[in-house]
């Protein structure tokens, strides 16, 4: 999963990346930084821990977030947008300005987040609009040639479908597309169609306020979080930072939630391999079946498939063994279109 970190300068957005990336790039008060940072952060998953103390592998791999933090969105200014890295992102994150600094001017003269939300919103969708723009242009000019049933089908679906709702100003992610659509639309990479994680970056004052994730349009979520007291204690020893966090009245790091939330967005869930040698997380998308799974593992997995041992990550726990969940009659024969669910532990058969 790869999530971009967007938002205007001054937000906050280096901060939560280092929060979430245990990074210490640069931050400053009095100047925004004008580079992109790129950072992985772990995804921290209980279920894991407890196969890896059942293993004792020589080694456990926990999922990855990749998360790409890109320069302040200058408003009106959408070039200065880091287009290409942004339009390969999985999802986005906006950082919201919700916190008071006299010593840190906003650029819009005070803080507002309902308006910085909608700013930085109208960015993306002119960003947007001027790429189908383009697109549309090079159609009309290949018309000369003569266009395929599938440029037919593009030209329509952009001028038919994309092009009036960004005219009206409004995010492509707020319109329902058919299956087919989103398959057409998934190269372009339209900024405003990813779905959108909001973090208000608040005081460390109400950091501990509610932070659980609620909607705030079709396929955006919001949190709350102190991204400067974040950013501290991703600094102090691991086995420091449960009595900070306690201290300000939050249970988990800004890491877990907004990864949490990144999975609830875009329908991910994770499966795991077992074994002496290694205990690990892979993660695929909701209803994806036992041969993709395969396929994330490894192509040749996918290629040589022949059936997936499958038993959900408690049984195994409470039974010791796959051995001893195919003893108890808890091991299941599953077949290349068996779709995986969120925590079954996955073992392969395959010939190549």
């Amino acid at each position: 999963m790869q999530l971009g970190i967007l938002g205007l300068p001054k937000a906050g957005k280096t901060a939560l990346f280092n929060a979430l990336t245990v990074s210490r790039q640069e931050t400053g008060k009095f100047k925004a930084s004008r580079t992109t940072n790129v950072g992985v952060a772990h995804v921290d998953d209980p279920r894991l821990e407890r196969l890896r103390e059942l293993y004792s592998p020589r080694r456990h791999v926990p999922a990855q977030v990749r998360f790409v933090d890109v320069p302040g969105i200058d408003r009106g200014r959408g070039e200065t947008l880091d287009l290409a890295g942004l339009r390969m992102m999985d999802a986005l994150v906006h950082v919201v300005r919700a916190f008071e600094d006299p010593e840190l001017v906003h650029p819009a003269g005070g803080v507002d987040p309902e308006r910085d939300v909608a700013a930085v919103d109208l960015e993306l969708i002119l960003a947007d609009y001027e790429l189908v723009e383009r697109r549309l242009e090079r159609l009309v000019q290949a018309r000369k040639r003569g266009l395929t049933d599938l440029e037919k089908r593009e030209r329509a679906l952009l001028s038919e479908r994309v092009l009036p709702v960004l005219e009206a100003e409004t995010s492509l992610r707020s319109i329902e597309f058919g299956d087919d659509e989103e398959k057409q639309l998934r190269g372009y990479g339209l900024l405003s169609l990813k779905p959108m994680l909001v973090v208000l970056n608040v005081d460390e004052a109400v950091a501990g306020g509610p932070s659980e994730r609620s909607s705030s349009g079709a396929q955006t979520d919001l949190l709350t979080v102190s991204a400067v007291l974040e950013e501290e204690i991703s600094r102090l020893e691991p086995e420091d930072r449960g009595a900070f966090l306690a201290e300000a009245g939050l249970d988990q790091p800004s890491a877990v939630r907004v990864v949490r939330a990144g999975y609830g967005l875009l329908g991910l869930i994770s499966f795991f391999t077992v074994g002496e040698d290694e205990v690990r997380a892979w993660t695929i998308r909701r209803g994806d079946t036992a041969g993709t799974a395969a396929g994330a593992v490894h192509s040749d997995i996918e290629r040589g498939f022949i059936r997936a041992e499958v038993v959900d990550w408690r049984e195994l726990i409470d039974a010791g063994s796959m051995a001893a969940c195919r003893d108890r009659g808890t091991l299941r024969l599953e077949g290349r279109g068996y779709p995986v669910r969120d925590g079954e532990v996955v073992h392969f058969r395959f010939n190549v």
